[in-house]
C-alpha cells in the first residue's frame, strides 16, 4: 500500500544513468563496489528509456522552485552514451511545460571530446570536473585499472572545456596524501580556471571481514567490527588543509574563488540555510537514484537497508517524503551525542555528514564525527574572518572587504 504524504517537502536526487560502471579504478571510490547490489551482466547497467521518462516527468511535475534541477553522475555519466543525454533533452522538452530546466554532471573528464562538450555547452550543462590537485595528487588514486594515473587525460578534458566555453567546477577529494599539499591544490585549481571549488573529505568505514561479493564499506550504523581505510584523510591533516587553503582565500580571493565549505560556514554564521546538506541541521532532501530505479536515502547511503523503494511502484515524491526518510534527515540532529550538543561550534557543524560519525567522544558516547578535531581547529582558526565577513552582510557591505582587514590581522599558524 502507498503511503500518504500529509506534508510535501522540496528534495533533489542525484540520478545514477549507469550505476558504478566507471571506466576509471579510484582507490577510494565508494561506489564502484555498489555493482554487487546488482549482481548482472554490467552492459544491461543504463537506465531504460522508460526509467529515464518516469524519473523526468516526476521530477518536472514534483518540483516546487521555479528551476527544475537534474544532477547526473556516477561512476562515469558519460559512458551512458550521446544518445541517452539527446533522450534526456528531449523529454525534459516534453514534459517541462515551459518551465526553466537545468542539468548538471560529474565527470572524471577522461572521456571528453569536442563533440560531449560541444553538446554540454549547447545545452548549457554545468560540468563538474572531478580532479584532485596537480598530477602527484591526482594520479596517487585517480588510476585506470592497469595502475596508470588519469592526469593527463583529465586535463586533455578540462582543455576542451575550456575551448567550448562549457561551464564547470570542481570536486577534489580530499584524502591521506594530498591533505598534506593544501596550497599545492588549491593554486593547481585557480590557475585552471575553476573560480568554485569543492573539497570532499574522505572517510571510508570497511568492514575487513566482508566476503566476496559483500559490500565492504559500511554505514556507521552497521555495528561491525570496521576499520577506516589507508586512504581516510587524518582528522588534523584535514582541519590544517582548510586553514592553510582559508589563509590564502580570506587575504586575496574572497569574492573571485568560491569554496564550497567556506560559503557553508559563512551561511550557518549569517543563520541562513546552508547550500549543502553536510552543514544543515537536518538532511534527506537529497537522494538518489540507480539505473533501474531503485531510490535511496543518500548517495552515502546505497545500503539495502536505506533504500525507500522503486519509482515504478512509488512515485519520488512519496518515497522522498515517507517517515523513514523524514526520520533519516532528522536523525541528523537528534541522534547528535551531548559531546555535540554542547559544543561552541554546534551552529557551524552540525555534526557534518552522518556517514562519518563512526567514533565516540571522550565520555564513550558513540555517533561523533570522524572529523571532529580537525573542524574544531578550522572554526576556531577561521572565527574572527566570517565575524567579520558576516558584519559586513549585515550592514550591506562587500564580504570581500575581509581581504584588507585580514592582511592587517596576523593569522594564527
Amino acid at each position: 500500500m502507498d503511503i500518504t504524504v500529509t506534508r510535501k517537502l522540496p528534495f533533489s536526487l542525484m540520478a545514477k544513468p549507469i550505476g558504478s560502471v566507471c571506466n576509471l579504478n579510484c582507490t577510494y571510490c565508494y561506489y564502484l563496489e555498489k555493482e554487487k547490489l546488482y549482481p548482472r551482466d554490467p552492459h544491461q547497467w543504463v537506465m531504460s528509456e522508460k526509467i529515464l521518462e518516469t524519473y523526468i516527468a516526476q521530477t518536472i511535475y514534483s518540483a516546487q522552485d521555479p528551476v527544475v534541477l537534474f544532477a547526473w553522475h556516477g561512476g562515469e555519466p558519460i559512458m551512458s552514451g550521446m544518445d541517452f543525454f539527446r533522450k534526456v533533452i528531449q523529454l525534459q522538452k516534453k514534459h517541462g511545460g515551459g518551465r526553466v530546466i537545468e542539468n548538471s554532471l560529474q565527470t572524471n573528464g577522461t572521456t571528453l571530446t569536442d563533440e560531449w562538450c560541444s553538446f554540454f555547452t549547447d545545452h548549457k550543462f554545468l560540468i563538474g570536473l572531478s580532479i584532485d590537485g596537480p598530477e602527484h595528487c591526482h594520479d596517487h588514486y585517480r588510476v585506470y585499472r592497469n595502475g596508470k594515473g588519469s592526469f593527463t587525460q583529465c586535463m586533455n578534458g578540462l582543455e576542451l572545456l575550456v575551448k567550448h566555453k562549457t561551464e564547470f567546477n570542481t570536486l577534489s577529494v580530499v584524502n591521506d596524501y594530498n591533505s598534506k599539499y593544501p596550497e599545492d591544490v588549491y593554486r593547481f585549481l585557480k590557475n585552471i580556471g575553476s573560480r568554485y571549488m569543492q573539497f570532499l573529505p574522505v572517510v571510508e568505514w570497511i568492514d575487513p571481514a566482508a566476503k566476496p561479493g559483500e559490500l565492504r564499506i559500511q554505514p556507521a550504523t552497521s555495528g561491525k567490527n570496521a576499520k577506516v581505510t589507508d586512504w581516510t584523510v587524518d582528522p588534523i591533516d584535514y582541519g590544517n588543509f582548510l586553514i592553510r587553503i582559508f589563509d590564502e582565500w580570506v587575504r586575496q580571493d574572497v569574492g573571485d574563488y568560491f569554496v564550497i565549505t567556506f560559503d557553508c560556514v559563512l551561511e550557518n554564521w549569517m543563520r541562513v540555510p546552508p547550500s549543502v546538506c553536510v552543514s544543515a541541521k537536518i538532511c534527506g532532501h537529497a537522494g538518489v537514484m540507480e539505473y533501474n530505479g531503485d531510490v535511496f536515502a543518500c548517495d552515502h547511503f546505497v545500503f539495502p537497508e536505506y533504500k525507500l523503494g522503486n519509482i515504478n511502484e512509488k512515485s519520488l515524491q512519496t518515497l522522498m517524503n515517507a517517515p523513514f526518510q523524514q526520520r533519516f534527515g532528522q536523525n541528523k540532529r537528534d541522534k547528535l551525542p551531548a559531546y555535540c550538543m554542547k559544543c561552541e561550534f554546534l551552529d557551524l557543524c552540525n555534526g557534518e555528514c552522518p556517514k562519518n560519525r563512526i567514533v565516540k567522544t571522550p565520555d564513550g558516547e558513540p555517533g561523533l564525527n570522524y572529523l571532529c578535531p580537525g573542524f574544531k581547529m578550522f572554526y576556531k582558526h577561521s572565527e574572527p574572518y566570517f565575524d567579520f565577513m558576516a558584519n559586513e552582510l549585515q550592514h550591506k557591505r562587500l564580504p570581500a572587504n575581509v581581504k584588507k582587514w585580514a592582511l592587517n590581522h596576523s593569522l594564527v599558524k
